[in-house]
């Protein structure tokens, strides 16, 4: 519920502080005096769009601050608690305004853009303008009115998913369908190159393992007569070689050795000399012995190695990663296959996204069925209290082709009308005139607010072009809805002004030079007369004052 507001250098208005009590509030004023600037600054406080002509002449900024009590508001408990914006019970949402243009929004002290503002304002308040009504001729607007009415939000949520679920679905498939005689292109082409390349079966690291033995089979005769003439320098020339030297020498230092000690790790050196040439030598031969010459080895590894490098420019890659490459193609070559078992399977999921959606629009469906007789019957009641006896109103629903349905379902609604006896039903927008579209307007507003409970409803002269009995019913109407929710209500007329619980009054100043508008609460001789001069305008007469009288003693 709103309890406070709290307006500085906002348009015409220098300060002003407005304590607002539960019940229907009424706010009257003369005209241009400025009655709807208060809820236009609760808008602007929820996230409306601001501009510097909002800063009163002459001031920096422009400063509005509203308070609500959220402790019978759990919806907003929870969306604060999730922003980390909570506060108890009680909510303080500030815009501050620069001259420029520029604004900042604050919740409970923490700076948020406004889109955070407006957020949070669905939980606090409704604003319902002047012009609100024209939205009523607009079938998506209907179909909205009907489904807040009806109260099933998990059905639209699950409908809209499903309907989502099976758009994505479908685009898919689409996708995979413009796209298969391309795809088939391109499975020829794989299907012949893996051929290509299986038949060939490159192995990961052969081919630097045919380069190795390539060079070594081509160079073999080489390899041998070197091993050989290293064993003979070594150790077979029974002539002369470095083993039988290096003998010598070292039996030379081991006799100097016992003279002498330091020869000692000399000797040592020398006797592991003799170990690795001797060993050396064993390793030549077998080497030597395992050279082998093969003309025809070296042919099949020329040819492969030829054939290697003949499919690596084929496909524009490095030698070394043929292998891989082949890998890659017949992985490719298997997701080819994999979109067409996918089309299949597309198909399968697609006919099952249509049949879960279908169950739950025909769910939908039958829950506005059951809404709309209850809703028209409300709304055909409360057009008769507001003087339009021989008015009728039903809401039909009419299922559209499969094609046409949405995430809202399939249902085509229309509100329809007939405000003349033996005047068949038709469409609001063909039937209906400004003044009765406003009527019906403010019947469906005043259901719905008490159907879906609204904390506060702001009511901006929704009641222009009503007068006499009309007012009356409307007034009368405003004030059973503000038993049990709290109502803002501007307006011009005093059958409905009187209905309020309380009343505020409007008034503009000005000394010739400044202009400023103020308002306050009336008390009840002050009410009586603000009633009376909407009844009778400037002069106000003991008549006006005793209907005035009347007026306010008749609830």
């Amino acid at each position: 519920m709103l309890t406070h507001l709290h307006i500085s250098n906002f348009a015409i208005v220098r300060a002003l502080e407005i304590e607002w009590q539960a019940g229907m509030t009424t706010i009257t004023g003369e005209t241009g005096a400025g009655k709807s600037i208060s809820l236009d600054a609760l808008a602007l406080c929820l996230g409306e769009r601001a501009d510097g002509l909002a800063v009163r002449p002459g001031a920096d900024k422009a400063d509005l601050v509203a308070t609500f009590d959220i402790s019978a508001l759990p919806a907003a408990q929870q969306w604060l608690a999730e922003q980390d914006l909570a506060m108890g019970h009680e909510c303080i949402v500030r815009r501050v305004i620069g001259h420029e243009g520029r604004s900042r929004g604050y919740i409970n002290g923490v700076q948020v853009p406004a889109q955070q503002l407006k957020a949070l304002g669905q939980y606090l308040l409704s604003i319902h303008g002047q012009h609100a009504h024209q939205q009523l001729l607009k079938n998506d607007y209907q179909r909205q009115l009907l489904d807040a009415f009806a109260a099933h939000p998990e059905l639209l949520s699950q409908c809209k998913q499903r309907w989502k679920q099976a758009q994505q679905l479908k685009s898919e498939y689409q996708a995979l369908q413009q796209n298969q005689q391309q795809r088939e292109a391109q499975r020829q082409l794989l299907e012949y190159q893996v051929a290509e390349l299986d038949q060939f079966a490159p192995q990961e690291d052969e081919f630097a393992a045919l380069e190795a033995e390539h060079q070594r089979l081509s160079h073999s005769s080489g390899l041998i007569q070197s091993s050989e003439l290293a064993l003979q320098l070594l150790y077979d020339n029974d002539e002369s070689n470095a083993f039988a030297m290096l003998r010598q020498a070292c039996f030379a230092v081991t006799d100097s050795a016992a003279v002498d000690p330091q020869l000692s790790p000399i000797e040592q050196m020398l006797q592991e000399a003799l170990v690795q040439i001797e060993e050396a030598s064993r390793e030549l031969r077998r080497y030597a012995e395992r050279v082998e010459i093969d003309p025809e080895r070296l042919l099949e590894i020329d040819q492969r190695l030829s054939q290697w490098l003949n499919l690596s420019r084929k496909h524009q890659i490095a030698p070394d990663t043929l292998a891989l490459h082949h890998q890659l193609l017949s992985q490719q070559l298997q997701a080819l296959a994999g979109d067409d078992e996918r089309l299949v399977e597309l198909e399968l999921h697609i006919q099952q996204a249509l049949r879960e959606f279908s169950s739950t629009a025909e769910q939908l469906s039958v829950s506005r069925q059951q809404a709309a007789l209850e809703l028209s019957a409300r709304i055909a009641s409360s057009m008769a209290e507001l003087s339009m006896h021989n008015a009728r109103f039903f809401i039909d629903i009419q299922p559209q082709a499969p094609e046409r349905a949405n995430g809202h379902g399939w249902d085509q609604i229309e509100f329809l009308v007939s405000t003349n006896p033996g005047q068949p039903l038709q469409p609001l927008h063909k039937v209906a005139s400004g003044g009765e579209l406003s009527r019906i307007s403010l019947a469906v507003q005043v259901i719905l607010a008490d159907k879906v409970t609204t904390p506060t409803l702001i009511f901006d002269e929704v009641d222009v072009g009503i007068s006499g009995p009309v007012a009356a019913g409307v007034g009368r109407m405003l004030r059973q809805l503000g038993s049990s929710t709290q109502l803002i209500c501007v307006t011009h007329l005093p059958q409905v002004a009187s209905q309020g619980h309380q009343q505020l009054y409007v008034e503009k100043y000005t000394d010739g030079i400044h202009t400023e508008t103020r308002m306050r609460t009336l008390t009840d001789d002050e009410r009586v007369q603000e009633i009376a001069r909407l009844l009778a305008g400037e002069n106000v007469s003991a008549h006006a004052i005793a209907n005035a009288r009347e007026l306010l003693c008749t609830p």
